[in-house]
């Protein structure tokens, strides 16, 4: 058996266990306290490799906002994930949506990635790990697979945890639909 057969069978086991054991919920909030639903959203100010250097939850008032939290680029969730959004890009311009994609990658990583997938929405570089601990999804040194849905006053209105790259954009913009609907 190959080293990462083995790794994928730990890994299997481990998660087996935990459904067993019923704590997953309590394994994918891994990264903190998740901030409240309902609540202000947890402000903040990151270097982006795109406009002109930094980025503001606020300046995206009068917007929805779906800010993606994700632990690398170029590994093969996180670049399923990215090209997802890109993909449903349009229809999230029509629901007057920014989408905003967080990790522990410094600006060069993101311009890279941004360049290598044609990505056309802003990457935050959260090198200190300080945001991704404010929503709750700082494991030590990267980020977890967290989104977060903000409402145009500043709201949090949506929280997924541990979710599944190659549907979640589809997922969000389900999502985005119900609340936008009220």
């Amino acid at each position: 058996m190959s080293r990462r057969s083995l790794i994928r069978l730990f890994f299997a086991g481990v998660f087996a266990c935990l459904v067993w054991l019923n704590v997953l919920p309590n394994a994918l909030a891994l990264g903190g306290k998740q901030p409240a639903i309902d609540a202000i959203a947890p402000e903040f100010t990151l270097p982006t490799n795109t406009g002109d250097g930094t980025i503001s939850l606020s300046d995206y008032r009068g917007q929805w906002v779906v800010l993606y939290f994700y632990p690398k680029d170029f590994t093969s969730g996180c670049t399923i994930e990215a090209q997802r959004f890109q993909k449903d890009l349009p229809e999230y311009i029509a629901r007057n949506t920014q989408i905003l994609g967080v990790s522990a990658d410094d600006i060069d990583s993101h311009a890279e990635f941004c360049d290598a997938e044609g990505l056309k929405f802003p990457l935050l570089a959260d090198t200190d790990g300080s945001v991704s601990k404010s929503y709750g999804s700082w494991l030590g040194l990267f980020s977890l697979r967290h989104t977060y849905i903000i409402d145009p006053d500043g709201i949090l209105r949506e929280v997924f945890l541990g979710v599944q790259p190659i549907i979640h954009s589809q997922q969000v913009l389900a999502k985005l639909d119900e609340l936008q609907a009220l």
